[in-house]
């Protein structure tokens, strides 16, 4: 039997939930399509983007194309077998595997 605490706090925010839930299915997704997908500010995004990035969990990328600046993320393998975990540690708290 799983105990809730045994779930990732990283993944406690539904902010980053959605962060990590677009990146397991998509490979880069810049800052402009995230934000509009979780219909946060650029200041909320920016946060737990920064701190899924200090546990490993997502790559982020910085580049410039003409003279704009784009941010782009994209999920590591830490980042990949922690949400996995997450999500097996849900099921089962919820009876379900």
């Amino acid at each position: 039997m799983i105990k809730i605490n045994q779930l990732n706090k990283e993944f406690e925010s539904r902010v980053r939930l959605g962060i990590m839930s677009i990146l397991m299915v998509n490979d880069w997704v810049d800052f402009s399509e995230m934000k509009n997908l979780l219909e946060v500010t650029d200041g909320n995004l920016a946060s737990h983007s920064n701190a899924l990035e200090k546990v490993e969990y997502i790559e982020v990328k910085k580049e410039f194309v003409g003279k704009k600046p784009k941010t782009s993320y994209r999920v590591t393998q830490v980042g990949r077998l922690a949400f996995t975990e997450h999500l097996n540690a849900l099921e089962k708290l919820l009876g379900r595997k």
